[in-house]
């Protein structure tokens, strides 16, 4: 057996941890963008919940009208440093330096400007990021190495919200602004860190085998749905319903905390910083557990803990979500819905870990740009209704943020029907085998740097 083929019976865990660095720096950004910009635009500028929640779901536009796009872009491309990087040395930059201009800005335009720009730059490299995991990892072991990314996505986040709730703290003139300068660094040497660090794979042909064809994003739904793909169907709606949970609570849990529970904005960042340290602790025994039991029956066990963590925010009274028991490092005050929240993230690590490797395991590796595209667009185009959903319940009730907590139940238990039904998406032994043949010597360069 030649070298490159046994490197397929072992995870190789540095070139993981390496890949790792891009999907932490989108954390980063993403959890100071979703903390921060709306507190910015309720204390600076006024906005209601609707107003707040339609500029909160742009960055979801960005994504659902780009990421699938350059999800096929990026199969399809070929350059001398290969088909996913080009994008991550374009998109992280432009990103990162546009995200630090957002509050300096003095008019609504002008944020508004420098927030679309900051949503068009990471939808542009978001998707190319993901797509290098299952591009250089067996299909055996993508569950375990989808912990190890969103592991260093977890670690962005719990980074990003606990240093930027510390930093929003500090006696200075700029300290709104401190939090968007610590992500934008953070982005730019994740990236840098990929760009140095990361080889793509460059796959032999097969005899018989055909150059892939040009896609577009609707030729990839009309593959999944006029194909009587049922499983990958099934999928798609799981995940459709799943993001319009999270999304719909997470968009407005920095708001719960102040207006609902009464907590200061460092506290209320910190009730994000509480599913992101669980997530993130999580997120490698949620791949471990994935490859034992099966992704199917982890993902069903991680909605049923959703649907019970939500619920119990939903009816427990106020005065016993606040009761405290202490202080911890990074989490602060530890308060019984700080014990929910860090049961909501690892249900939600059983879910997000196992997900996308049962995606791009309905495919083949031409494709793996495509289905990881389609993950996106539905999982976006929920995160653009959950988010408009809850904020017009807020406006509806009167204000009263605690019934951003009655939306996310009722679809992660639709979620949780749709993936009973599902058969495939477990581990794909032929799909090893191929990838074993294209694994060539080129790109194990980068074994002798880790």
């Amino acid at each position: 057996m030649s070298h490159s083929m046994q490197k397929q019976d072992r995870i190789q865990w540095g070139k993981l941890f390496l890949i790792g660095f891009g999907f932490f720096g989108v954390s980063v950004l993403w959890s100071l963008y979703n903390t921060y910009v709306p507190l910015l635009l309720d204390a600076k500028f006024g906005l209601d919940s609707v107003a707040i929640s339609i500029i909160m779901v742009l960055d979801n536009i960005a994504a659902f009208l780009i990421q699938p796009a350059v999800g096929v872009w990026s199969d399809n491309l070929r350059t001398k440093i290969g088909r996913r990087l080009p994008f991550i040395i374009v998109g992280a930059p432009l990103a990162a330096v546009a995200f630090g201009l957002i509050p300096l800005a003095q008019t609504l335009p002008v944020l508004l400007a420098c927030t679309v720009t900051t949503l068009l730059a990471m939808a542009f490299w978001r998707t190319p990021v993901v797509a290098l995991m299952p591009d250089v990892t067996p299909s055996k072991f993508r569950s375990q190495a989808n912990g190890v990314i969103n592991f260093m996505g977890g670690l962005g986040l719990v980074l990003g919200t606990s240093v930027g709730a510390a930093l929003v703290k500090m006696d200075h003139p700029l300290a709104g602004a401190f939090p968007f300068w610590f992500g934008s660094i953070l982005v730019i040497l994740a990236a840098v860190l990929v760009f140095i660090f990361v080889r793509e794979p460059e796959y032999e042909k097969h005899e018989g085998e055909e150059k892939p064809k040009s896609a577009s994003t609707l030729d990839g739904l009309k593959e999944v749905f006029t194909g009587k793909q049922r499983d990958a169907i099934l999928i798609f709606l799981a995940i459709f319903f799943w993001f319009i949970a999270y999304n719909a609570i997470e968009t407005f849990l920095s708001l719960y905390g102040r207006n609902f529970l009464g907590l200061s904005d460092s506290g209320a960042g910190q009730l994000i910083t509480s599913v992101g340290a669980s997530f993130l602790l999580f997120a490698i025994p949620a791949g471990l557990i994935g490859a034992k039991f099966g992704r199917r029956r982890t993902i069903l066990t991680g909605l049923a803990i959703m649907v019970l963590t939500m619920s119990s925010m939903f009816f427990i009274p106020k005065d016993i979500l606040l009761t405290t028991h202490g202080r911890i490092p990074i989490l602060g005050d530890f308060m019984n819905v700080t014990i929910i929240l860090l049961l909501a993230g690892i249900g939600w690590a059983l879910i997000n870990i196992n997900s996308l490797p049962m995606v791009v395991d309905l495919t083949t590796k031409d494709r793996v740009g495509t289905y990881t595209g389609l993950y996106y667009f539905f999982s976006t185009l929920s995160a653009i209704i959950g988010p408009l959903l809850n904020g017009l319940i807020v406006k509806l009730s009167g204000g009263d943020y605690g019934q951003i907590m009655l939306v996310g139940p009722i679809f992660m238990a639709l979620a949780f029907l749709a993936i009973v039904f599902v058969k495939r998406g477990e581990i794909n032994p032929e799909a090893d085998r191929r990838h074993a043949k294209d694994y060539t010597e080129e790109y194990e360069g980068i074994d002798a740097i880790l």
